[in-house]
């Protein structure tokens, strides 16, 4: 089942750990948008700079450390996805703290580990 997930933190750096969750992602063939500060193309994936509103949206990954992740504590809660995967690096207690006061599950993983073994 296809989960549409949007990627915070994208980029067009293939040494980037976004930038192989994007690749794994379509291999698994998910729907995947990208949020990051500059526009770019991963894969048939544009990178847009604008937060995505009114998506229908099942898995937000996080690829941004804590200190720039408060400027999208509301609109990704205002998404109200499934889950929120702080992957390594990416762990913040404050939000995942709101996300679960809001009913949204806070996961600490590795996206493409999850992908790799059949788990996401």
């Amino acid at each position: 089942m296809s989960k549409r997930t949007l990627v915070i933190g994208a980029s067009e750096n293939p040494a980037r750990y976004s930038n192989k969750a994007i690749h794994a992602l379509r291999r698994n063939e998910h729907e995947v948008i990208a949020l990051a500060k500059r526009k770019g193309l991963v894969d048939d994936v544009a990178i847009e700079t604008a937060f995505p509103e009114k998506e229908e949206i099942h898995t937000v990954t996080l690829y941004v450390g804590p200190q720039h992740q408060p400027e999208y504590y509301t609109n990704i809660i205002d998404l109200n996805p499934q889950r929120v995967i702080f992957n390594p690096g990416t762990e913040n207690p404050e939000f995942a703290e709101k996300l679960e006061a809001n009913g949204i599950e806070a996961e600490e993983a590795c996206t493409l580990v999850l992908l790799s073994i059949g788990a996401y």
